[in-house]
């Protein structure tokens, strides 16, 4: 159970990814809520933190009426609905009923469709269709202020299946046509098709991806670099790129930190580059995407509370630094393991490398740095220990990255935002040859988990200058409930007064 300083500090915040895991309860008023409550929150004084609902009644509390704590997510059978609700409206939101129906989403997350829809409206208020035309349609309105696409890709990109109810769908929306809108819009049109005599086709798309500042971009790219899959992701001083598979659909995409022309404000953001051939899944891809960069995290008030923890210092070298994520879960996971394994970061760059060429399918992409697509879970199973072994990985490590491979293709193993985490830390730490600092790392990054911590790394506690677990544990209490990111900024520190790349670990 997490103490009251820790709730006290995730209720500030109003984070998210702690709603349903405690409750506040309200002396004054006798009112319990949950820690996203809209309401005004209350003195410290008249706080009580409880960890289920069940307790805060039992001590004399009703829910609150605003946020309803019994639609909070939580780790009991009651709270099967809101965890359902919380999966799917991610899923839609990254395009998952573009292609596919209602029923369809339903069967992938084992529920009747009826029960799908029962969920959603009770937890967002709306049905499934009606919350995927709202992102729809906020895409096609970016697309057509920000791209000069003709209007009928911009309708099949939004995820509309025919022009016809893309024009209707925004005039009953917006009381305008998607054309009026864009004739509406002065200013530079972003992206090289802007260009006179580019050809529209062929050029790349670009666009935008908003965030928080600050933003410590060069620490997020050292780390991208590190575990980056040779032939399938290359990071350079200044940018992020990879190749791409939706489905049958591949292609490129680049990412680096927008720099605005001097004398121009505008919001921060990065931009990203992409094939036209992704188009028809760029929901899922700009979701994927911002995961990867952690894009909505709340820098300024994680840095002021691990100021407040005792890392001011590496705080103010590193102002805004974030967790990497994962563009796909088993591919952080591969190259962890493979790291993890390894004699040295040059030696599991090298069996990275063939991992990526043995089990990845080549791709042309015109960039020699880009030749393959990333080796996917069901391609690595298939594969077997064997074929990893031969491609320079140690054995126990081979069977350790088959193991999580195979977990995930019979559905057992979930590495992605919204997934159970103590399942999933579980089940990771029953592999053989999964160590608990790997587990945690995978944690963080997969399942995008701000507290995941691993106590057991020496290299931790050297960084933090404790002399056991028990002292790292206790000191990292102030860092709760962003222990992740305080790891980050411990394993970054410089040693010996120089700030070393290679010795990156995290």
């Amino acid at each position: 159970m997490l103490d009251a300083g820790v709730c006290a500090r995730a209720l500030g915040a109003r984070d998210a990814r702690f709603d349903g895991l405690f409750f506040v309860g309200i002396t004054s008023t006798r009112i319990y809520c949950r820690p996203v409550c809209p309401a005004r929150v209350s003195y410290p004084d008249r706080r009580r933190f409880f960890e289920s609902a069940a307790a805060a009644e039992g001590a004399g509390f009703r829910p609150c009426l605003r946020c309803r704590p019994e639609l909070a997510p939580g780790r009991a059978l009651v709270d099967a609905v809101p965890r359902l609700a919380h999966v799917a409206a991610h899923r839609i939101a990254a395009g998952a009923l573009n292609e596919c129906s209602v029923a369809d989403l339903a069967n992938d997350l084992g529920v009747s469709e009826r029960h799908l829809r029962r969920a959603l409206e009770r937890e967002v208020g709306v049905s499934p269709l009606e919350l995927a035309q709202t992102h729809r349609l906020l895409l096609a309105k970016r697309l057509l202020v920000d791209t000069v696409l003709p209007i009928t890709r911009i309708a099949y990109a939004s995820g509309f299946q025919s022009l016809r109810r893309f024009n209707a769908a925004f005039n009953e929306r917006y009381r305008m046509s998607p054309s009026a809108l864009r004739r509406g819009q002065a200013g530079e049109l972003l992206g090289p098709t802007r260009r006179a005599g580019s050809d529209h086709a062929q050029a790349p798309l670009r666009l935008t991806l908003a965030y928080r500042e600050p933003l410590a971009w060069d620490a997020l790219l050292a780390v991208l670099r590190r575990d980056a899959l040779p032939g399938a992701e290359v990071v350079d001083a200044e940018s992020y790129g990879r190749t791409v598979r939706f489905g049958e659909r591949v292609g490129t995409v680049f990412v680096h930190r927008d720099r605005p022309k001097s004398g121009r404000t505008a919001p921060p953001s990065l931009t990203v580059d992409l094939s036209p051939a992704l188009l028809p899944a760029l929901m899922p891809l700009l979701a994927r995407l911002r995961h990867l960069f952690d894009l909505d995290a709340e820098p300024t008030v994680i840095d002021a509370h691990l100021e407040q923890g005792g890392l001011a210092a590496l705080v103010a070298d590193r102002p805004g630094l974030r967790i990497p994520g994962a563009f796909d879960g088993f591919e952080v996971a591969l190259a962890l393991l493979v790291r993890s394994g390894s004699r040295s970061n040059t030696s599991a760059r090298e069996a990275m490398r063939r991992v990526v060429q043995v089990l990845g399918a080549p791709i042309e992409t015109g960039d020699p740095a880009l030749t393959h697509l990333a080796p996917d879970a069901t391609r690595v199973a298939e594969a077997g220990i064997s074929t990893l072994a031969m491609a320079g990985v140690a054995e126990q490590t081979a069977n350790a990255i088959v193991r999580v491979a195979t977990m995930i293709v019979e559905g057992s193993l979930h590495l992605e935002p919204g997934s159970d985490v103590n399942a999933t830390h579980r089940a990771l730490l029953n592999v053989d040859g999964v160590t608990g600092v790997t587990a945690a790392a995978i944690i963080a990054r997969a399942l995008q988990w701000p507290d995941a911590f691993a106590a057991s790394d020496g290299r931790l506690r050297r960084a933090a200058g404790a002399r056991s677990i028990s002292e790292l544990v206790a000191r990292a209490e102030a860092w709760r409930p962003w222990r992740a990111y305080a790891a980050m900024h411990l394993l970054l520190a410089p040693r010996h007064g120089e700030y070393r790349r290679d010795q990156l670990r995290w």
